[in-house]
């Protein structure tokens, strides 16, 4: 669980994750514990949001920020001196939007994601993004750990690996 002295900053989170520069979309983790993760973002409210299509940011863009906070949720609780698993979603259900927008959020965003079951190939999550008390965004997520390890990204016949 966090403290004063153990939240991340948006550099933590760039160093831990597979995105970086204006794709690492998240500012800082405000609190986590095995099963929890909260973060802030600012990034919706930026012109240059990568994830931005004819100057606006779509709601289902959140489901970006929701990964992003699982896969440092992921580096969080992983074992300290391991490199982080390389974690792929694989799906996402009942994804509940309650706005068309992200950056008519005037405030920060929260991004929460808990884990609510699992093992060691796959986890799944339930998600949401708030501005403030309301909520913009809600599901759940399927992500698949070490995939390209386990060969899933294999086309039949064992030829060549896609990327």
């Amino acid at each position: 669980m966090t403290t004063a002295g153990t939240m991340r900053d948006h550099a933590w989170i760039a160093a831990h994750i597979p995105h970086d520069g204006a794709m690492c979309l998240l500012d800082s983790v405000d609190f986590w514990d095995d099963a929890r993760i909260r973060c802030t973002a600012t990034s919706h409210r930026d012109p240059h949001n990568p994830l931005r299509a004819h100057g606006r940011l779509a709601s289902v863009c959140g489901i970006e920020y929701a990964a992003q906070a699982m896969a440092v949720h992921g580096a969080l609780v992983g074992a300290p001196r391991e490199r982080p698993r390389a974690g792929f979603l694989a799906s996402v259900r009942n994804v509940d939007t309650f706005v068309d927008r992200l950056d008519t959020c005037d405030a920060p965003l929260t991004v929460e994601a808990e884990r609510v079951g699992g093992d060691d190939v796959t986890v799944l999550y339930g998600f949401a993004l708030r501005c403030g008390e309301r909520v913009l965004l809600s599901g759940r997520a399927a992500v698949m750990l070490d995939a390209s390890a386990a060969g899933v990204f294999r086309p039949p016949g064992g030829g060549a690996e896609i990327r």
